[in-house]
């Protein structure tokens, strides 16, 4: 009896394991909005804060606040998400702390994840995360951060090119919308992308590609 008990056992634990496996995958990052949610339950979250969404060059800015002192900013990027992650995520990253600004860093990794994904696929993928925040924020101003020139993903930066044109496009006629163009900002004279500003992975930036991005982001916030 006492081994059929502890068969029983053994077979609950690893059905009990398969299921969280299969919930964490089935909601990618939940571990991550987890996490701001426990931030949020230990310290209440500024009111109507300036609030930063995306990937990982905005997740990697964890002083960003500390880079914009004169503002009250909020960071919910969480590395390795693309647009489809704020989409499905917006209640959680978005709407629930009512934002008096909105700056989006994001892009990247659906052209890196996915082959059939192109420049033209992330501008449509933007054009949808817009029309869900318009449905709650029909009048919060939104900046979209313009896809950086990554060396190591040097084969994207036509489809980057691309997507980042067409969201500029669309931000110019669209209203309390702002396009904020870093990309040629990382440039070298002769067109060729800087490489001093990046870690080793040749993805992700370096206090001096934070640099670069200070001044032409801090030119956008509001307070």
């Amino acid at each position: 009896m006492e081994i059929v008990r502890k068969y029983f056992y053994s077979c609950m634990v690893v059905y009990f394991f398969i299921l969280s496996s299969n919930r964490t995958s089935a909601q990618p990052y939940i571990r991550e909005i987890s996490h701001f949610k426990k931030m949020d339950s230990l310290n209440r979250p500024p009111e109507n804060p300036i609030l930063f969404i995306g990937s990982s060059s905005f997740t990697n800015w964890k002083d960003v606040q500390d880079w914009f002192p004169d503002y009250t900013i909020l960071n919910r990027a969480f590395g390795g998400s693309s647009l489809t992650h704020l989409i499905y995520y917006a209640e959680d990253v978005i709407f629930r702390y009512n934002p008096r600004q909105i700056l989006i860093y994001c892009g990247e990794n659906d052209l890196a994840t996915d082959p059939k994904i192109t420049g033209d696929s992330v501008y449509r993928r933007f054009r949808k995360l817009i029309g869900i925040i318009r449905t709650r924020l029909p009048k919060v101003p939104v900046a979209y951060v313009s896809m950086k020139p990554s060396p190591s993903r040097e084969k994207f930066l036509p489809y980057m090119k691309t997507g980042n044109r067409m969201i500029e496009k669309y931000m110019k006629r669209t209203k309390f919308t702002e396009y904020i163009d870093v990309y040629n900002a990382m440039l070298e004279k002769d067109g060729t992308v800087m490489k001093d500003i990046f870690l080793s992975d040749k993805l992700h930036m370096n206090r001096k590609g934070y640099e670069i991005w200070k001044p032409i982001i801090g030119s956008y916030l509001i307070k």
